[in-house]
């Protein structure tokens, strides 16, 4: 067939085609025709639970002081090692969160206690030291996590305690007090690596330093001067069932001297819309109204991770050592969250990473048990003993697939936890958050200092407790 005759059939089959064709196509008549819109969606947004129950207080001057009356008892801190290859060292300076060597600033003294720290090992179910044996240690635990047992009443075995990463055990031995027995037995439960001084190791650079004896002697006896109450605040003396004309005892509560200050941090961004998309492309959807909108979705997750994760006032950075747990095997069992929420009274909530909450549902399946379902907001979640368990995605899992579950008291009347930030700001367009016009620059282009002000406080330390190293992995 020649090209001309080829050019002729196409045109032929052309205008067959438009003779069948008795309407307008959908795709010219969506040219002419107004389609049916979303606002901008975002997938970003999480449920943001911690930041809708925490009750918010306004800062006036940006600062919030947390008055506590003074505590003398001091609990164990966390010490920090450094690694190399297989070998674990402590930093001397670390040692000062030893409960006798808090306030110690010796550096060659610390430096000479370091050194003669011994790195041993141990195997899972390994005793590391037994109850009723000669206290004659100090124990760092660098790595693994160890069990405080000791027997029950009708021969059963009660588990008083777990220690994780940096915690401590055995520090009074420093005291050198004659013929103190260990009061529990410590056990592996997963493998250990732990740093133990000798006390005979001690000696001998206590008397190197004789200002370091004198004050471990000094902090011995200080911590037994006085009556303190539970909590390690001063006791008020009091006197009750008394008959007649008794004298009264005198007490005062006191107070902290240097008690923590919380400032508000800042979260902020410049938002920038060119002139000619704010005047021409308005309608349906205000340009400038949306891109707000999806900046302050934006800066509110941000405000929520602040408020776990900030090294100054985030809650996983300002739980107290005291106020943290380790699980029993690794998962999150109902055992672990009786255990978390008996450590205070009136635990109102409990925020876990999403993994860590399939992992407890997984635990309570395997034992046949079913989570409570409670109302929040219109909102059905799970609870364990009546308490909402909350997900709060910003808590971190590592690398090792573990996490954290917090255990929460909230409100000032209750001596919990309290959210800050300031209102009636200049230009406030939410609580907290203001945005200010900063004018128009010479390519035409608008923008916006969009500022959120936030931080947290805990009043008092067990208005929040951790139970730590979640483990979240699939189990096989």
């Amino acid at each position: 067939m020649s090209i001309g005759t080829e050019a002729g059939a196409a045109t032929e089959a052309a205008e067959q085609h438009q003779t069948e064709q008795r309407s307008l196509s959908t795709a010219a008549a969506r040219n002419l025709a107004t389609t049916t819109k979303s606002e901008p969606q975002m997938q970003g947004i999480s449920s943001r639970w911690l930041l809708r129950k925490l009750p918010w207080t306004h800062t006036p001057g940006g600062v919030y002081r947390v008055n506590r009356r003074l505590s003398y008892v001091v609990g164990d801190g966390r010490v920090t090692f450094v690694k190399s290859g297989s070998k674990v060292q402590v930093i001397p300076a670390e040692l000062t969160e030893l409960p006798l060597l808090r306030g110690f600033d010796d550096p060659l003294a610390l430096g000479a206690l370091a050194e003669k720290f011994v790195q041993k090992e141990y195997e899972p179910g390994q005793v590391i030291v037994h109850a009723g044996k000669k206290a004659d240690h100090v124990f760092l635990i660098a790595h693994g996590k160890a069990e405080k047992v000791a027997p029950g009443k009708y021969g059963d075995e009660n588990v008083l305690g777990r220690l994780g990463d940096g915690d401590t055990f055995g520090g009074h031995t420093l005291a050198a007090s004659n013929g103190a027995l260990w009061d529990c037995t410590l056990r592996a439960a997963t493998a250990v690596t732990a740093l133990a001084l000798p006390e005979a190791a001690y000696q001998a650079v206590a008397d190197r330093y004789e200002h370091l004896r004198s004050h471990v002697a000094d902090r011995d006896g200080a911590s037994n001067g006085f009556k303190t109450n539970r909590a390690g605040e001063k006791a008020i003396e009091l006197s009750a069932g008394h008959v007649g004309e008794a004298r009264l005892p005198g007490a005062f509560a006191d107070y902290e001297l240097t008690p923590r200050e919380y400032e508000l941090s800042v979260a902020q961004t410049v938002l920038r819309v060119h002139s000619r998309v704010a005047d021409l492309y308005n309608d349906p959807m205000n340009q400038t109204q949306q891109q707000l909108r999806l900046t302050i979705q934006e800066l509110r997750e941000r405000q929520e991770h602040e408020l776990v994760n900030n090294p100054e006032f985030g809650l996983l950075h300002n739980t107290d050592y005291d106020q943290r747990i380790q699980t029993h095997c690794g998962p999150p069992t109902p055992d672990d969250f009786d255990d978390l929420i008996s450590m205070r009274r009136g635990t109102q909530y409990i925020f876990a990473h999403p993994k860590a909450i399939a992992a407890f549902g997984k635990q309570c399946n395997k034992l046949g048990l079913n989570l409570d379902s409670v109302d929040v907001d219109g909102h059905p979640v799970p609870a364990w003993r009546g308490i909402p368990i909350l997900p709060c995605g910003k808590i971190p899992v590592t690398e090792h697939h573990t996490s954290s579950i917090f255990a929460v008291r909230t409100g000032e009347d209750n001596e919990g936890v309290i959210g800050l930030y300031q209102t009636g700001l200049p230009d406030e367009y939410e609580p907290g958050l203001n945005v200010r016009f900063m004018g128009i620059d010479e390519r035409a282009v608008i923008s916006y200092l969009v500022t959120a002000y936030y931080s947290a406080a805990v009043l008092v330390p067990d208005a929040i407790g951790i139970l730590e190293n979640v483990e979240v992995r699939p189990r096989a």
